[in-house]
């Protein structure tokens, strides 16, 4: 995904995700934060071809996942791997502003 924000409103987001954190790991946690409570969620799209509905955001030890389900399977894919679906759903702008984030570290 491309992100039609520039990257002035994208540091911006980023901004008010880590306004009161102390460390990366504080910031992480706050753009976790932003993402969870902020992506329109449950929503389709496709991994590898196959359609999904990403039902949660989650925080794992390797990033920020999207909890995709089909049917009765379940799997966690990074949120920063995840092809949205266009139109994207409301908030993803979030998942931009982590990806400019994760960018710059």
């Amino acid at each position: 995904m491309s992100s039609s924000l520039s990257a002035a409103e994208l540091d911006a987001l980023v901004a008010e995700a880590v306004v009161d954190c102390y460390d990366e790991h504080e910031q992480f946690s706050g753009l976790f934060i932003m993402i969870q409570d902020n992506l329109a969620a449950p929503f389709e799209t496709e991994v590898l071809g196959v359609p999904v509905v990403l039902r949660k955001v989650d925080l794992r030890s390797s990033g920020i996942v999207a909890i995709c389900h089909r049917g009765r399977l379940r799997q966690a894919i990074g949120i920063l791997d995840l092809p949205l679906p266009d139109p994207a759903p409301d908030g993803a702008q979030w998942i931009e502003a982590y990806r400019r984030w994760a960018g710059a570290r």
